[in-house]
């Protein structure tokens, strides 16, 4: 991706401009920032992906006794009649199983991969919503179909209302208003208080981003740390040849604190495992992701990721769903070029060594790349 091309989809902005002037700064309203916007997914679409296992789903219902919601997969029997007002369908990840919703996501790979996450489709009747919020990552929210009318706010009081099961802040002080038609977009920042109710039926497509919590982070990376290969065969035990007989029985040894910070320590020291680790984390499929697996033996001529596939590499090595190689020279080159550009070309495929295109081929045949002949 050219970063310094004006684009349509930033309000003629480039995305260097962008990511200085707004990322994680200020909201931006473009109109028309997807010109003619016509749903990849339409409202028929959207309910049969909702009924389906795997697909993560909730109904929303502000009602007079106050908000519901409920998890999917939903039949058609399950959700409310079209003509019921304020009622609202999210449904996750549809960039995972909808080829055309995919490649919007992909206009939106000037910011990292390890940071992007998927996009949620959001069907509204009127008067629909989930009520007044922030968000802790940053949000574009694209209107599909339909009209839908936001009022944002810096919110200083965070309070979020008791007993209701979203988290719908107490006391919202909006700043200011927009309604959003087909084609137009609307960036906020993290923890950037929105509040979005339908005028009409409608649709908005949520381009979400993943912003880890920094315990969630090192739990992880510990996690897999310890799972390193290279442990020794023979498990290195504590011992306390020296231990005394102790009259408070309930108290931890020093010694053990001591051997478990070691441990951990060793784990740090390990040559490249911290970076192993995250690129194995940041790349794992979400549980709800399966792949069909390709026939054996194919030739490759040019190939492509499958809509499902995280790849991603550092200076030292390539990661797919969970998976790590080191890489260095001519394929590596090659495999961080398909890693951005989520494919490649004959020409470019012509230039893998035959250990690289081994490799494509396994991943082939379990499903991670496709050919693109």
């Amino acid at each position: 991706m050219d970063i310094d091309q004006p684009l349509a989809l930033l309000g003629g902005m480039t995305a260097s401009q962008f990511m200085r002037r707004h990322w994680h700064k200020k909201p931006l309203l473009v109109r028309q920032a997807i010109p003619g916007m016509v749903a990849p997914v339409g409202r028929d679409a959207l309910f049969d992906l909702a009924g389906q296992d795997g697909v993560e789903s909730r109904l929303i219902r502000q009602q007079k006794k106050g908000w519901t919601m409920d998890h999917g997969p939903f039949g058609s029997q399950d959700l409310p009649a079209l003509s019921q007002k304020a009622w609202s369908l999210l449904v996750q990840g549809v960039d995972l199983h909808d080829a055309g919703v995919h490649a919007l996501l992909q206009q939106f790979r000037f910011v990292p991969e390890a940071r992007l996450d998927d996009l949620m489709i959001s069907y509204a009747t009127d008067g629909g919503g989930v009520g007044p919020h922030f968000d802790s990552y940053d949000v574009f929210l694209l209107q599909a179909h339909g009209k839908r009318r936001w009022r944002i706010g810096r919110q200083k009081d965070l309070t979020l209302q008791e007993g209701v099961p979203l988290k719908i802040l107490a006391d919202f002080e909006p700043e200011q208003e927009f309604v959003l038609e087909p084609g137009d977009m609307l960036y906020l920042p993290p923890r950037y208080a929105h509040d979005g109710v339908a005028e009409g039926e409608c649709m908005t497509y949520s381009i979400g981003f993943r912003a880890p919590a920094r315990e969630e982070l090192a739990r992880e990376l510990l996690l897999r740390m310890s799972d390193e290969p290279d442990e020794p065969e023979t498990p290195v035990l504590y011992k306390d040849p020296k231990q005394e007989a102790v009259a408070h029985p309930g108290e931890i040894p020093a010694s053990m604190a001591e051997f478990a910070r070691a441990a951990l320590q060793r784990a740090l020291a390990e040559p490249l495992a911290l970076e192993r680790a995250l690129g194995e984390y940041l790349t794992d499929p979400k549980p709800n992701v399966w792949f069909e697996a390709g026939e054996e033996g194919v030739m490759l001529e040019a190939v492509v990721l499958d809509r499902r596939t995280r790849m991603m590499y550092d200076a030292r090595h390539v990661f797919i769903n969970g998976e790590s190689y080191l890489a260095g020279g001519r394929d590596a080159k090659l495999m961080r070029l398909l890693a951005d550009q989520r494919a490649l070309s004959a020409r470019e495929l012509a230039k893998a060594s035959d250990d690289a295109l081994e490799l494509l081929s396994s991943w082939y045949e379990a499903g991670w790349v496709r050919s693109a002949v």
